[in-house]
């Protein structure tokens, strides 16, 4: 009786695990990019997670490597991921920290706790809010591997997948700087002929030290820096970047009142097309190398 009992239970158990295998899969239907029906097992895909007034960016690649770029203000962030992550997966193989404000850092803390890290990206500058230095305690605890970003550099993430490491150009450990935002790593995600820019919250100073580096800045789709503020997003930039689609972080009536109108009316009088996370919710793009396709 027991052994019988033992196999009905069994049996049930695996009746659950493909019944959320399918549950699971059907968020995940084939995305149309361009005229063709492309499996998502063929596609990048880059998710810009709904965390109210902060950043959060998870990519997944073809090859199935997992990147997070910040966190958020809070744990919402776990809930964003497991809307986008197979409940199986537990492993973020990159993260990376733009710069340590807490609607940036905060919630990377309890992704530490939650998922098995293997490499993690930060500028190492000074700053003393409690939620950087709770982030850099976990690390500390679970003795987890720590880069610091100071000069330009590639990370080969696949079959024709980079993110480029574009800034900063100069070593910030341990130095106290007075505007954290301009301290912000900048990354450039390239997946064959299409190319995807991350700015965090870096201003017009970096936009301007970028442009000066003369690097090929083209992209397909622009993260607006700083949450769509008239510090960051210049006339100059967009005219070099020349996105089709700007993203928007920032959370529904929010107290700094981003996006400002002013860098709306610029990207509307420039033809591109604006998806916000206050409006639109989590803003997925896809790319099958060719081009990209966003869904609200």
């Amino acid at each position: 009786m027991n052994n019988k009992l033992s196999k009905i239970i069994a049996t049930l158990f695996i009746l659950v695990l493909i019944l959320l295998g399918i549950a699971i899969n059907d968020n995940f239907d084939d995305v149309s990019v361009g005229d063709a029906q492309i499996d998502n097992d063929e596609l990048l895909q880059v998710h810009f997670l709904d965390v109210g007034q902060g950043d959060s960016i998870y990519i997944r690649t073809p090859d199935e490597v997992d990147i997070l770029i910040d966190g958020g203000p809070d744990k919402n962030v776990l809930s964003e991921l497991g809307k986008v992550m197979p409940f199986w997966d537990r492993e973020i193989d990159v993260m990376i920290l733009t710069h340590p404000h807490s609607d940036h850092v905060s919630g990377l803390v309890e992704v530490l706790r939650r998922f098995d890290v293997k490499q993690i990206y930060y500028t190492g500058v000074l700053h003393t809010a409690p939620d950087y230095l709770a982030w850099l305690d976990e690390i500390k605890k679970q003795g987890l591997d720590l880069k610091i970003v100071n000069e330009k550099f590639t990370l080969d993430l696949g079959e024709e997948i980079d993110l480029d490491f574009l800034w900063p150009l100069e070593d910030f450990t341990n130095k106290k700087v007075d505007n954290l935002n301009n301290t912000s790593i900048v990354n450039l995600l390239r997946y064959k002929d299409t190319q995807m820019l991350f700015t965090g919250d870096a201003e017009i100073e970096v936009e301007e030290a970028l442009l000066e580096e003369e690097i090929d800045l083209a992209a397909d789709l622009l993260k607006a820096g700083h949450h769509g503020s008239t510090t960051a997003s210049s006339e100059e930039f967009l005219a070099s970047v020349k996105p089709e689609t700007v993203v928007i972080q920032c959370g529904q009536d929010n107290s700094f009142g981003h996006p400002h109108l002013r860098i709306i009316k610029r990207l509307q009088r420039l033809g591109i097309e604006i998806f916000r996370t206050d409006n639109d919710g989590m803003i997925s793009v896809y790319s099958d190398g060719k081009q990209i396709a966003l869904t609200r």
